[in-house]
């Protein structure tokens, strides 16, 4: 007990200054993964760098915060000016906060994902990037930064929440078939579902409003839905996915996200490189 009681007491070392920092505080960035369902597949928005350690390098979109600016309107603001959504899904993440992550100077960066429909609209690079561009979440290029890992834990965070939120209808239209809803369950987690047992579950859940109006396709023409309350909540999508399930699937996570920190510094960034996708 009295080993623990000096271990308490004694006094934190000072943290070493950044040597690219003319004072000893880090910077504050966010980083904001966009998801989308295009062409049958999970994509993700990239932008291009123009300058820096990582010129010609692919990355997430973000930026400083600014003065006076929350982090949500941060990434929000990365996002509307390389999509022209403003209305999204928004969810903070994780905080990365490695010393080294950025070579030009110490940033904690807040990473977040969103979510929207298949978008139609033109893509803006602006004056910061090279270029941007949607990409297949599953074959990503190596990223700038460690934005790969932020990729991972996106990706770990969505199928996750399918089981036990609604958010599926962020990456929705209005209206929609059953058909494309169990696609967009397919896609993300990976796995065939069967289709009645799932058409079987979303319906009795209550989340969905029959149309009176059908859509034509290949083969007899389908019946249209929408959701009740187009708003993010917490419901049992899956069996055993509760909202319980969901909080030990984060909290595993979070755990694994040590763990991968852990093996960076042991073995380098060339280890890394093909951990993920």
């Amino acid at each position: 007990m009295t080993h623990h009681r000096r271990l308490l007491a004694a006094p934190a070392k000072a943290l070493p200054v950044h040597p690219a920092l003319p004072h000893p505080y880090p910077r504050v960035a966010v980083d904001a993964v966009l998801f989308t369902i295009a062409e049958r597949r999970l994509q993700t928005l990239l932008v291009k760098i123009k300058k820096g350690p990582f010129a010609e390098q692919w990355a997430f979109p973000g930026g400083l915060v600014q003065m006076g600016e929350s982090l949500d309107e941060a990434a929000r603001r990365e996002l509307f000016e390389k999509t022209g959504v403003q209305d999204l899904y928004l969810e903070q993440l994780y905080t990365f906060g490695e010393t080294q992550r950025d070579p030009t100077a110490q940033t904690v960066a807040v990473a977040y994902f969103a979510l929207v429909p298949a978008l139609v609209r033109e893509l803006q690079s602006g004056e910061k990037y090279a270029d941007v561009g949607w990409f297949p979440v599953r074959s990503l290029p190596r990223l700038a930064y460690d934005h790969n890992a932020i990729a991972a834990y996106a990706l770990q965070r969505l199928q996750a929440k399918l089981g036990y939120t609604n958010i599926v209808y962020s990456l929705l239209t209005q209206e929609f078939t059953l058909a494309e809803l169990q696609e967009i369950y397919k896609v993300i987690l990976n796995r065939t579902l069967d289709r009645r047992n799932f058409r079987r579950k979303i319906l009795a859940l209550g989340l969905l409003k029959a149309l009176p109006k059908t859509r034509r396709g290949a083969h007899r023409p389908a019946d249209l839905y929408t959701f009740t309350l187009p708003n993010a909540m917490n419901v049992e999508v899956f069996q055993g996915s509760g909202i319980f399930a969901g909080l030990l699937i984060n909290i595993m996570m979070f755990r694994t996200q040590k763990l991968l920190f852990q093996s960076i510094r042991r073995h380098g960034k060339s280890w890394f490189q093909g951990v993920f996708f």
